[in-house]
């Protein structure tokens, strides 16, 4: 079967995209974007053209877009060029190269996208012209890296907005049809350095084990396949965990911890439940030691912590003031959705007095060891308010101060040691009051939102 046909049944069968919609390739001069050119206009699908200058290969980077223009030309395709200095965002960035690459082209091809899908009213696609081996590339790179099953499984022909109409052929494949039709392309001299990790699985790696497995890429390719296959049946079995242990709250997302002792398999519903909120495989040991640690204990990510608090692993964001559990692991100034809480740590004198208005609390320091917990309050809550010796559960306080429903409903309590130890804005608990002893305090001030 020729590549014209193969290109067209694969179209159909993964049902990418129709003769009604905006093709933009996105091109970069070299072999297998020629390619996708000559199958699209043979196809005579309604196509423009993308390519993005990164202005790392200097003379180099300008011949390949030149020759990118030249070619739609060619094709009478509608031509856009973006350049852009990819080191200075690298550095900017903080990211890598390649990452920072990939981040401002996909970024830059979805606006486009987006544009030219107002302009002209029609359903539109990104389309790239990755191939079977860069699939096989892909995979294996995350195999390496440390993945889950959709790593393992590589690219899919359509996600999101970005189609890749070509997975299905070889790059030896691709070779062959630009030979009979007398096709042209330009060579990217950094596709030889093995200094990119990419370079070097494509040609070291594979090349060392075609020597051992000479069938080597029929055999990943089905691979592939079937790990595509098996993400389906994993993706069933992941959302049956998650309905089963996730409790959503807000932003906050918390999974019980006895529950999570009895799953099977543990790590893997747990790399996924975290994976999203940038949780690393290499972390999921000290997660787990989380499900037998004290309250208070944490691990993060990037962007979010993992608390253990009582009986549950509370996933929250680490930019407080979207979460609903704030952890307070010292002096400092914490932003939240009820507002701002300071808390000082200093030398108390008697002298000083304790007069203190709603929004400030004094408390022992003695009594207090940090991690200390910021959250709502709950039904079951009580604490012992100040000048009191029995216990009093926070609802009938609430109740006895006439608070309406909505303000109960904003009402904040600081936690230490499983102890409330302040009612935010109404009052401390008397296990924490400033005694004759007592030589140092720590003082909250909240402002609120």
């Amino acid at each position: 079967m020729d590549l014209i046909t193969q290109f067209k049944n694969y179209i159909k069968q993964h049902d990418l995209f129709t003769q009604k919609d905006k093709l933009l390739l996105a091109l970069s001069g070299g072999l297998d974007s020629v390619v996708l050119c000559e199958l699209c206009h043979r196809c005579d699908f309604d196509v423009e053209v993308l390519h993005m200058n990164f202005q790392l290969r200097e003379a180099e980077s300008e011949r390949d877009a030149a020759f990118v223009e030249k070619l739609a030309q060619q094709y009478t395709w509608p031509f856009h060029l973006k350049k852009t200095q990819a080191a200075a965002e690298s550095e900017r960035l903080r990211k890598g190269i390649q990452e920072t690459a990939r981040l401002l082209r996909y970024d830059w091809f979805e606006a486009c996208r987006v544009d030219i899908a107002t302009a002209s009213g029609k359903r539109t696609w990104v389309l790239t012209a990755h191939h079977l081996d860069d699939n096989i590339e892909t995979s294996v790179m995350h195999f390496f890296r440390g993945t889950g099953i959709a790593g393992l499984r590589g690219m899919l022909p359509v996600q999101g907005n970005v189609v890749r109409p070509l997975l299905f052929a070889s790059r030896q494949q691709l070779q062959q049809f630009a030979k009979e039709q007398q096709l042209t392309w330009v060579e990217d001299s950094s596709n030889l350095l093995e200094t990119y990790a990419r370079n070097y699985v494509r040609h070291s790696l594979l090349t060392t084990a075609e020597r051992i497995y000479p069938d080597l890429q029929n055999r990943l390719a089905g691979n592939l396949a079937r790990f595509a296959e098996t993400e389906a049946l994993y993706k069933q079995a992941i959302a049956w965990h998650r309905k089963q242990l996730v409790e959503q709250k807000g932003n906050e997302m918390h999974l019980p911890v006895l529950k999570l002792k009895k799953t099977i398999p543990l790590q893997s519903v747990l790399y996924e439940l975290l994976q999203p909120y940038g949780f690393q495989a290499t972390q999921l040991p000290d997660v787990m030691s989380l499900l037998d640690a004290e309250t208070g204990r944490f691990v993060a990510s990037a962007t979010h912590r993992i608390l253990r608090n009582r009986a549950w692993l509370v996933v929250s964001p680490t930019d407080t003031i979207d979460a609903v559990t704030i952890l307070i692991d010292g002096p400092g100034l914490y932003t939240f959705p009820g507002g701002e809480l300071q808390l000082t740590e200093r030398e108390y004198r008697k002298e000083e007095g304790l007069e203190t208005d709603a929004t400030t609390a004094i408390l022992d320091a003695r009594k207090i060891s940090f991690p200390l917990l910021l959250r709502k309050w709950k039904t079951a809550d009580y604490f012992y308010p100040l000048g009191m010796r029995k216990k009093k559960k926070i609802a009938r306080f609430l109740i006895d101060q006439k608070k309406s429903k909505i303000d109960k409903e904003k009402i904040w309590v600081l936690e230490a040691q499983h102890r409330i130890c302040w009612v935010v804005g109404h009052r401390i608990d008397d296990r924490f009051r400033v005694l004759p002893a007592t030589s140092k305090v720590l003082g909250l001030k909240w402002k609120p939102a």
